[in-house]
Parts: C-alpha cells; structure tokens; sequence
C-alpha cells in the first residue's frame, strides 16, 4: 500500500484479521523480515495490552509475508486498505495521521469473514483457549 509517496505495509493475522499498518517501510528493513514483523506484533500487542505470547513465541516461529489465498482475508485485507486511504486523506495525510489510533481502530472493525467479530475480540479469545 502506498500513500503520500511512502510505502506503508499492511500485516494481517489470518485467523484473527489482527491487522496492523506501517508506514515509511524500507526494502532494507523488509530484507529483515523477522525483526521487523515481530517487533511490529510485539509493539501492538503492549499497545492492546495483550501479552507478548498472544500468537506464539514469535522469535521460535517461521515468520512469511505472502499473499493470501484464502479470498476471505483478501476481501478484509481490501476493506482494511480503503479504510485507511480514507482515514489518512481525512487526516490531512500521512504525516498528520495518528497511526496508533487508525491501528486500533482497524482491530475493533467487524468483518463478515470471521462472524461480524471485531479482531481484538478473535484474539482475546485465543487466550482462552
């Protein structure tokens, strides 16, 4: 996703649709892909005040940024993209955009792909279980 000339990455958790965006992302720090994608979960998560193991201990696990198969996600991932086009041309841009709050706001948006359930809710319930 790219947005005031600026590459802007859009992360979303397939089971959950727990999304996050970062803006100004580099072709050197996606060379990095593990550190730069959980230390993003990491900062969101201490955000949503959730634990560090919500999705696993993140530093054991394989980390792939691919495309979706399952059209579901992509639909949402879709939706998810135009919310934020809008929420940053609603700012004033990029650079006035609060990133933080339009992240939070992406995790408490209902999806029909996962029972009309906001994000932040799909990934409480993981700890549950």
């Amino acid at each position: 996703m790219r947005s005031d000339r600026r590459t802007c990455l859009l992360l979303t958790h397939s089971a959950t649709l727990f999304t996050i965006v970062e803006a100004d992302v580099t072709a050197s720090s996606l060379r990095a892909t593990r550190q730069l994608v959980t230390g993003l979960i990491g900062r969101e998560l201490r955000r949503e005040e959730l634990p560090a193991g919500t999705f696993g201990d993140l530093g054991q696990q394989e980390v792939l940024l691919a495309k979706t198969a399952d059209r579901s996600v992509l639909g949402c991932m879709n939706d998810m993209a135009f919310r934020c086009e809008h929420a940053i041309a609603d700012a004033g841009g990029l650079a006035r955009t609060d990133l933080a709050g339009l992240n939070r706001s992406l995790r408490r948006n209902i999806n029909s792909a996962r029972g009309y359930c906001p994000p932040i809710e799909l990934t409480a319930r993981r700890l549950a279980v």
